[in-house]
This record gives C-alpha cells, sequence and structure tokens, in this order.
C-alpha cells in the first residue's frame, strides 16, 4: 500500500477545523486541492470519513474513529519533528575521538574544556589509542595524529604547533653518572623505553643535528607503550626518558628534571584533526573543528 501521510494530515485538520476553508487556510493550499486529497482518501480506503453540509463538514463514524486513532499520532509526529529542528539550531549531538594520551592530555583538554562547558547539548567521547585506527571502520568521527601519520585522503585541520622533544632525568640519576653530551653516550646510561603499538617494535631514539638525522636504539630496564608512566619513571630517578617538550617543561623549570642533549632535538609536525573527506558536517562538528584549530602564529613550537 501507498504510504502518504499528507492526506491523513489534511483529513485530520479538516476534522478539527469542521470547515475545508478554514483547514485550507491552515495547511497552505487550495480549497480544491484539500477537497481532491480527501476524497482520494476515502477513495483509497473504501469509505466516507467526512459528512459535508453546506454550512459545516463532520465526521462520520468511521472518520471519527481514524481521528481518535491517528489524531494523537500526527501530533506526536510533529512534535518530533520541531525537537529535531532544534538540533539545528542548537549545536547537540555525540562526537567520537581516537588520539594518543599526550594529544589527549595537552592539547585536546585545555581547549575541550572550555567547549563542553559553553555547548552542553554536545558530548565527547574521546578514546587513547596509540595504534593507527581506521576512524571509518571503527566509527569515529575524527582522529587526533601528528601531522605525518595523517593519510592522504584525510581531510587534515593543524590544532597544535610543531612538537620538540625532551630528553630528561631526575638530579639524582644524574647524582651517580655523567649527563650524556651526544646521542652515542645514551648506551652508557638506563633509558625508559617506549614500545610502539603498531609495530610492537622499540622505539628508536630520533636525532638530528646540522640536518642529520641520527636514530639510537636504547636500553633500560623499564618499558612502557605510554607517555605518562615514562616521565613518572624518569622523576622518580629510574633512567632517561625521552618525552614531548611540553610534558616536562614544568618539571624542568622547577629543577625536578634536568634536560640534556636539547641541541640534538629534532622538530615534529604538530597534531591534527582528520577526517573523511565525505563525512556530513554537523554544527556541531563544525564548532568542535574551529575550537581545536591552532590559531597560527600564537607559538612556533611545543618544547620546553
Amino acid at each position: 500500500m501507498r504510504r502518504d501521510f499528507n492526506d491523513l494530515l489534511a483529513f485530520v485538520t479538516v476534522a478539527r477545523e469542521g470547515s475545508f476553508t478554514r483547514a485550507a487556510g491552515v495547511l497552505g493550499v487550495s480549497q480544491s486541492a484539500l477537497s481532491h486529497t480527501i476524497r482520494g482518501l476515502e477513495a483509497r480506503l473504501g469509505i466516507r470519513l467526512l459528512t459535508r453540509t453546506t454550512r459545516s463538514v463532520s465526521t462520520t463514524e468511521a472518520g471519527e474513529r481514524l481521528m481518535t486513532t491517528v489524531a494523537p499520532r500526527m501530533d506526536e509526529i510533529e512534535a518530533e519533528m520541531a525537537a529535531l529542528s532544534e538540533f539545528r539550531d542548537r549545536p547537540a549531538g555525540t562526537i567520537r575521538i581516537t588520539t594518543a594520551e599526550h594529544a589527549a592530555n595537552c592539547i585536546l583538554w585545555p581547549k575541550l574544556r572550555p567547549f563542553i562547558a559553553q555547548y552542553p547539548d554536545i558530548k565527547v567521547e574521546v578514546n587513547i589509542d596509540y595504534g593507527l585506527t581506521d576512524i571509518v571502520a571503527e566509527r569515529y568521527d575524527v582522529g587526533v595524529r601528528l601531522g605525518d601519520q595523517v593519510a592522504k585522503d584525510m581531510i587534515a585541520v593543524r590544532i597544535s604547533p610543531d612538537i620538540t622533544m625532551a630528553v630528561v632525568a631526575s638530579p639524582s640519576y644524574f647524582a651517580t653518572r655523567p649527563p650524556p653530551k651526544t646521542p652515542h653516550e645514551l648506551v652508557l646510561h638506563n633509558c625508559i623505553n617506549l614500545r610502539m603499538t603498531t609495530s610492537g617494535a622499540i622505539y628508536a631514539w630520533e636525532f638530528e643535528r646540522d640536518g642529520k638525522a641520527l636514530n639510537v636504539r636504547t636500553e633500560g630496564q623499564l618499558t612502557f607503550n605510554s607517555t605518562t608512566p615514562r616521565l613518572r619513571a624518569a622523576l622518580d630517578g629510574l633512567g632517561l626518558a625521552m618525552v614531548p617538550g611540553d610534558m616536562a617543561r614544568d618539571d624542568i623549570a622547577a629543577g625536578r628534571l634536568i634536560q640534556v642533549l636539547a641541541d640534538w632535538m629534532p622538530t615534529f609536525p604538530g597534531y591534527h584533526v582528520y577526517y573523511p573527506s565525505r563525512r556530513q558536517s554537523s554544527p556541531a562538528f563544525s564548532l568542535l573543528v574551529a575550537a581545536l584549530r591552532h590559531e597560527e602564529g600564537r607559538c612556533d613550537k611545543l618544547e620546553v
């Protein structure tokens, strides 16, 4: 059976108004078009729904039954449609983000904190994941990764300046051994390592000087797959750690950590949010991307 609810809406309006003329005005159609719609509905159902006189229109017994059952449902549909229209005018909905720990703590949270206070109807779900998640397959709205990790077929928006790493250890660690002056001297130290989630390999510490790159495979007692435990272990005097410079900045300034090899540190592309080019942007999504967008000229690097 053909599903056409416009004729039911027309019937309910005529029955409520008790007049084709008034109902036509409410619906914004001509009286003749409205009469044609009602006749079509009656023909489709094979039963008369309205009794027409020269002065009024009233429902038949069948029409009254239809009115009793259909009218409340039409009201519910109209109310729900009105509620949905609020989503267009008032940003709302859930946005799912996949990101790494450092970006979540140091880049996303400072911007999300005022954002969620400003837009209480927008829900944000943040999932910490060090793997290069397929955001389409896993049904994330956006991913956050360093610029050189974003696939070429994605739209990418920069949300942070470039990043400089820092090699740090506590004063108590250096109390028993001299600080390294070159990356090659790291083989003499207890280094706190990072295991890469994507490959399972131990991260080779990356350095650069005079335009030449140098990777050093370090050894140590401790290995973690995230950044915060490595920083904590360095603070506890358990070895040297290479961490994003902004994470160690306050501890270095307070004397809790000592930075070494600063003139060997390379710069990495900053974090970007990325999403499929075919994604349809909701108001909530557009507002979030705008809130996260990096302001050019604000600073050049996330460093110590």
